[in-house]
């Protein structure tokens, strides 16, 4: 499936795809990552609009999946291995 990566502000969050489900990660400027969340098909610049606003220098990196389901077993894995810092799921 396709990724994407743009910076965390609202003009280019609303350049992202909305076609599918998608995993999408919260990174800082430095790579950390921050967050990792799912957003079913048409959502993802709603369900980034949740988070805390404009982060300077954070960017997010999406990538879609044909099932919401698929993008949420990915999110389990991810969150397991890297324990991103604002993440209470799975720690």
């Amino acid at each position: 499936m396709g990724t994407k990566k743009v910076k965390f502000n609202k003009t280019d969050l609303n350049q992202l795809p909305k076609n599918k489900p998608v995993l999408y990660k919260i990174e800082t400027d430095g790579g950390n990552l921050n967050y990792v969340g799912t957003a079913k098909r048409g959502r993802v610049q709603e369900r980034l609009a949740e988070h805390i606003g404009e982060i300077p220098g954070a960017t997010v990196r999406i990538e879609q999946f044909d099932s919401i389901d698929k993008a949420r077993e990915k999110e389990t894995r991810i969150i397991k291995l890297s324990q991103p810092k604002y993440n209470e799921k799975g720690k």
